[in-house]
């Protein structure tokens, strides 16, 4: 096996597909995980020169699902351990079904940190590869109408640089992408469409994943895609948390499109 071994996650659509293409285009085994995973693997093996591509389809929000995974490496060392999935919400905390607000911390917490300790372990014993994470600038802000989904990736962002430091004596590298709006899937389906955010121009994924593909690769320890998400993060950084939350209303209220 002379090829690396990659697994992405969310690898589906958006900046998850976008790993996949750039992995594959690198000349990586892939392995990817998410929903309508064959759809988006029958589009890659179409490409000349493209290696080995298994496609599973798995609930990484719960442990059986990460085990599936596990299982699928059939013990293949792991170089690249990408984990991307993650699951949106948008509306008031209160009006929102309590199981649609476990779906995305299963998904986005208690699943990444599951598959992280799993794939994580693997990596540190044999100490060398390059781990990551898909953070978000949207966990700089407390999320008003996406409370749950800002909360998720403040997690996300948090655990990368803890994890990163604990791994510092190692040769494995820790990379947190924390891109902003990004056009994908996710608005669509955590009914945003109606809000300004969701309805105004997005970055382009392939952007995205490229940024976040070359910083992991360096090993560098994060990456905030786009100069005016690089701002909105520096900002966030010296502003307090009411002030952040205020604002984050006028982009993430339901009917803001229309303002």
């Amino acid at each position: 096996m002379d090829r690396q071994f990659a697994i992405v996650t969310g690898a589906s659509t958006g900046i998850g597909y976008e790993f996949e293409r750039i992995c594959a285009r690198e000349g990586f085994d892939l392995l990817i995980a998410a929903d309508e995973v064959e759809i988006a693997a029958a589009d890659l093996r179409s490409e000349p020169g493209v290696g080995a591509i298994e496609a599973l389809h798995v609930d990484l929000a719960t442990q059986e699902g990460i085990e599936q995974l596990q299982a699928a490496t059939k013990d293949r060392p792991i170089d690249v351990p990408m984990a991307n999935a993650g699951r949106g919400l948008g509306h008031a905390f209160l009006d929102r079904d309590l199981a649609r607000i476990r779906g995305v911390v299963h998904t986005n917490v208690t699943g990444t940190t599951g598959l992280l300790h799993k794939l994580g372990y693997d990596t540190r014993r044999r100490n060398q590869g390059h781990i990551l994470i898909t953070g978000s600038i949207a966990g700089f802000t407390p999320g008003n109408f996406q409370a749950v989904y800002n909360a998720s990736k403040a997690y996300l962002n948090s655990l990368s640089f803890a994890l990163r430091e604990e791994l510092r004596d190692t040769e494995i590298s820790v990379t947190c992408l924390m891109p902003g709006a990004t056009e994908t899937e996710f608005f669509r389906r955590a009914d945003m469409l109606d809000t300004k955010v969701g309805s105004e121009e997005k970055d382009d994924p392939a952007m995205v994943a490229c940024q976040g593909f070359n910083a992991m690769m360096k090993g560098e320890g994060d990456v905030v895609t786009g100069l005016k998400n690089k701002i909105q993060s520096a900002i966030a950084n010296v502003t307090p948390a009411e002030a952040l939350a205020k604002q984050h209303r006028k982009t993430a209220e339901p009917g803001s499109a229309k303002h």
